[in-house]
């Protein structure tokens, strides 16, 4: 053991020795093992970014609330069948939360009328066009995980009378009132005033294609007063027990036929829509971002060792009298064989961390650039970089450094 461990260590001191006389021909061939690392960790950090956006965003959608809408989230081929939908109205939560609270041990919790629409909210001078318009009930607090910066939600009174009583997305508040507080002020939404007695706290987007920061929640009587429900509405039903949800969609489908009043056989006329169909549309984005990461990842790497193969058996050519003299003294087979396998391995370490540096840095930048982005740097992807890097050492390196150690003495010594 210990003189295996003697060979390491002078294995080891020979192969530095020969980077360091080498210094430029080394970096050449680092290169390709550093662009390689270089993408398995962009490629790592994207989708886990892209994961931990998603995750972010449906948690702001509820993972224990179900969706009743007329239209699925999800392309369907017999448009014409969902156009005919009637629309889901605010009223059936009404009809719904009976049913609910009818049912024994029921998985479903409660059911909140939404209908929403774009609108513009101004104060003074101070205009927003195109802001997300929320009307509602007082059970919407039970729905969502928004905290809030300041203030509170419209309580069942406020929202049983129609109060003119809005809650501003933070975005909004910001815009409106960047150097006051918002609570106690009026603004205009669609040029009718509401009082602001809440602002939610920073809540971020959903995939970068909504912002929940942009909105505006109004009881849902002042929302039919101003601007009418003709779009029709959405039922948000939170659930008992999210870990059965599927029970808790049966429950739900038997129930929203009672309030629709269909027979047997018909087929359903709503949709429950869940965060499983948006996970659902983003996995073939995941895969294919993985296939091209690993696609640009393996080419690198086969390079780079391609490369560290082409320098070893240069350097075994270059130090075959060497090798013949060693073996003339005794060194062993596996002696040749370690060093000139240490020293493929510790190009490739060199590769693999100056790959991180340089991929931290574009990570740094990339986070300054684009904060809203949940990019993960992780000691997982340290981890697996600098295995890739010993992996792609090991296995350029084999072959030139077997061949070395086989080599006949005398010959060696005769090669010119």
């Amino acid at each position: 053991m210990r003189r295996f461990y003697n060979e390491f260590v002078e294995s080891f001191r020979i192969a530095l020795s020969q980077i360091r006389a080498n210094k430029m021909r080394s970096i050449l061939t680092a290169l390709g093992v550093i662009i390689g690392i270089v993408a398995v960790t962009l490629m790592g950090t994207a989708i886990r970014g892209i994961d931990t956006g998603f995750q972010n965003s449906l948690s702001m959608l509820g993972d224990d609330v179900v969706y009743v809408q007329k239209w699925p989230w999800m392309d369907v081929e017999d448009w014409w069948n969902y156009a005919n939908r009637p629309n889901v109205k605010p009223q059936d939560a009404e009809k719904l939360n009976r049913i609910i609270n009818e049912t024994p041990n029921s998985l479903l919790d409660v059911a909140v009328p939404v209908v929403a629409r774009s609108t513009s909210v101004k104060r003074g001078d101070a205009k927003l066009s195109a802001v997300f318009t929320i009307g509602t009930n007082g059970d919407y607090a039970r729905i969502t995980a928004a905290e809030y910066r300041e203030g509170r939600l419209f309580n069942d009174t406020e929202a049983n009378s129609g109060r003119e009583v809005c809650v501003l997305g933070y975005d909004v508040a910001e815009a409106l009132f960047p150097n006051a507080s918002p609570l106690d002020q009026t603004v205009m939404i669609g040029n009718h005033p509401f009082l602001v007695i809440g602002v939610f706290a920073k809540q971020g987007e959903f995939l970068g294609m909504f912002s929940f920061d942009n909105q505006t929640i109004i009881p849902l009587l002042a929302f039919q007063k101003y601007f009418g429900t003709r779009r029709g509405a959405e039922l948000r039903v939170k659930i008992v027990d999210k870990n059965r949800v599927n029970d808790a969609k049966e429950e739900l489908v038997g129930a929203m036929r009672r309030v629709r009043g269909q027979l047997p056989g018909e087929r359903d006329n709503f949709s429950l829509n869940e965060q499983q169909a948006f996970k659902a549309q983003l996995e073939p984005v995941k895969a294919g971002i993985a296939f091209a990461g690993l696609f640009i990842t393996g080419l690198s790497l086969f390079v780079g060792a391609i490369g560290i193969m082409n320098i070893t058996f240069v350097s075994v050519k270059e130090r075959t009298k060497e090798i013949g003299t060693r073996k003339a003294l005794g060194a062993r087979r596996r002696s040749i064989l370690m060093q000139f396998l240490i020293e493929a391995v510790s190009i490739c370490l060199i590769g693999g961390t100056v790959g991180m540096v340089v991929s931290f840095g574009l990570f740094t930048i990339v986070s300054k650039l684009a904060p809203s982005f949940p990019a993960q740097f992780s000691p997982d992807l340290v981890l697996v970089s600098m295995t890739v890097s010993v992996v792609t050492g090991i296995v350029s390196g084999f072959a030139p450094a077997w061949g070395a150690s086989r080599l006949d003495p005398v010959v060696a010594l005769r090669y010119e």
